[in-house]
């Protein structure tokens, strides 16, 4: 399943949005224990919080070292819901640019094209939704088609993710498991 650009821009925005309507039901919760170790449900936000803020930069063409440390710090303030709702609503819009998926972003690792850049957000927000729901005893369906197109994409690019640290081990994968169960299993969570 190959994913098109303007598949990618939509998968980013539902993505997104699988996250944003979790954390929107955090009410008095911000301390409770993730599955993402050493963070809590603050610390979780807080990181999609700030890659929602690096993405119109780096669309735009900045370099790391052009933004710096712009963006260090508490990001989430005393309203970290609407810190949240705002950072959403600019990355879309970034993504949703025209031709920033064909745009170059400079990344730690290397340049990327806007396509790519945009994939690897759509699955870290897709996969950290599931975290959120997982630390608000919620639900954690996820929707079908977000799931197969990450999972599609994720399945060239697992490895590279694991050799460079950033995810875990693949853990068991359970009988009877479906779509979503794989991908979780392959970004190192146990479903």
């Amino acid at each position: 399943m190959t994913v098109t650009m303007l598949e990618v821009v939509d998968l980013y925005h539902r993505a997104g949005q699988e996250f944003t309507d979790r954390a929107n039901r955090i009410g008095d919760r911000w301390s409770a224990a993730t599955p993402c170790e050493d963070w809590d449900v603050r610390a979780l936000v807080h990181h999609i919080v700030e890659e929602e803020r690096w993405a119109p930069l780096l669309l735009a063409g900045a370099t790391i070292a052009d933004v710096g440390d712009r963006l260090a710090g508490d990001l989430l303030g005393d309203a970290p819901l609407i810190a949240l709702h705002d950072a959403a609503a600019q990355a879309v819009a970034a993504v949703a640019a025209p031709d920033a998926m064909e745009r170059t972003v400079h990344l730690s690792y290397g340049d990327a094209s806007g396509r790519e850049y945009s994939m690897q957000l759509a699955a870290d927000h897709l996969v950290h939704a599931w975290d959120l729901a997982r630390a608000l005893d919620d639900d954690t369906r996820l929707v079908p088609d977000a799931v197969a197109a990450v999972l599609s994409w994720f399945a060239g690019n697992e490895q590279g993710y694991r050799s460079a640290g950033l995810i875990g081990p693949r853990p068991a994968f359970p009988d009877g498991a479906g779509p979503q169960e794989e991908l979780l299993v392959m970004f190192g969570r146990t479903p």
